[in-house]
């Protein structure tokens, strides 16, 4: 039976990756599923998921820097609103939401996969849905 669960990650800055693979697998683990799939949502217009590498730090910092050369700040419509234009595209680029199949209660993630809530207008509440299914 699919179950659902939240949790909230504070982040401290105004971009930041953070690995939440840690919680996800414990809710993975505790949904007692033999087979399934894993959806992590956030319900965020200015946050987002993915899956990256988990062995060198960098990689959060060195997609962050991409996307910073790629979307510039300052000089879109949206500005004149909140002016946090740059957060919202960054995060329709990358998405709220990854998918990760399940077996005996385990992520079947690569050896280097961590799952990455990316934050792109911190600090901030974010609150994580996991689906178990």
């Amino acid at each position: 039976m699919p179950q659902m669960r939240e949790f909230v990650i504070k982040t401290t800055q105004l971009s930041q990756v953070i690995d939440i693979t840690p919680r996800v697998r414990e809710i993975a683990a505790q949904g007692g599923l033999d087979e399934g799939l894993c959806c992590v949502f956030v319900p965020h217009a200015t946050a987002a998921v993915t899956i990256n590498e988990n062995a060198d730090p960098n990689i959060g910092d060195d997609l962050q820097e991409a996307l910073v050369k790629l979307i510039p700040e300052g000089i879109w419509r949206h500005d004149r609103i909140d002016g946090n234009a740059a957060a919202h595209i960054k995060a329709a680029i990358l998405g709220p939401s990854e998918t990760v199949p399940v077996k005996q209660g385990r992520l079947m993630l690569g050896a280097w996969q961590s799952i990455m809530l990316m934050e792109f207008d911190g600090p901030r509440d974010r609150r994580v849905i996991v689906r178990i299914g």
